[in-house]
């Protein structure tokens, strides 16, 4: 098969799974699950850790080895301005440059809010950052934040660690036509099936963080998520059989005998 480098940007990555570090039970749970993943793109929520500890054993320490590359997100933001000082401020700490955006409008849902997203993206991207906007699985939005210079979309499959899956497949597949730049699943992915049906759509990726972190196993669920995303990428690429209201027989019917 032909190269099949996931291209972000200036950043060129193999893997098309990325991670997230919350919610484990402990940093060498995160360090297990995160090496059985596979993947080279862990997230790290600005306002939720300590950016400056980087002693022995602290998540910082962890994920600054050099072995991924960081993707600061803003969580826990709910205006345009707390997003953009938020990452600047990671910049300023030498963490920052690849950034995922995301701005939120409603707390109960955790759903983005498209105004204030679209708002500090055109600023971040101004500025010169690599913007990754987390939103809504609307076309529309998707276009806009593509046109203000965004380097992928992430559209939500369901919100943020509810595990519900993919419950718009049909908005994907819009977003997906349209897309001139990568498309990358973000928030309710909760099994390996789930990752499996986003690549098999054609999307370039798959985030998730809950859906590992929660698992009785997580370090098992974090191998099963990587083979998934391997296994809908390379069922993407090679395409489907199309499918046929009736039966059609698998073998030959010439050469049998009577």
């Amino acid at each position: 098969m032909s190269d099949d480098t996931l291209r972000i940007g200036k950043f060129r990555f193999q893997s098309r799974l990325f991670v997230g570090t919350g919610k484990y039970e402990s940093v060498e749970q995160t360090r297990q699950a995160l090496i059985a993943s596979g993947a080279e793109i862990v997230t790290v929520a600005l306002r939720r850790v300590d950016l400056k500890d980087r002693a022995s054993g602290s998540l910082m320490e962890l994920v600054m080895s050099k072995r991924w590359t960081i993707l600061p997100n803003t969580a826990g933001c709910y205006t345009a301005g707390d997003a953009v000082r938020t990452l600047r401020l990671a910049r300023e700490l030498g963490i920052a440059d690849l950034v995922k955006l995301e701005v939120i409008g409603d707390q109960e849902t955790l759903y983005p809010d498209n105004e204030q997203t679209l708002e500090a993206a055109r600023i971040l991207v101004k500025e010169g950052f690599t913007v990754l906007p987390y939103c809504i699985d609307d076309p529309i939005i998707c276009r806009k934040l593509e046109d203000a210079g965004c380097a992928a979309v992430m559209p939500l499959a369901a919100p943020i660690g509810s595990g519900l899956g993919i419950r718009n497949p049909y908005n994907l597949r819009i977003i997906l036509d349209r897309a001139k730049v990568p498309v990358i699943v973000d928030a309710g992915v909760g099994t390996a099936s789930d990752a499996a049906v986003a690549m098999e759509l054609g999307c370039d990726g798959v985030l998730m963080n809950t859906a590992i972190a929660a698992a009785r196993d997580p370090v098992l669920m974090a191998e099963a998520m990587r083979e998934a995303v391997s296994a809908g990428r390379r069922a993407f690429r090679a395409g489907r059989m199309p499918k046929r209201l009736y039966a059609t027989a698998s073998s030959p019917g010439t050469g049998v005998i009577d």
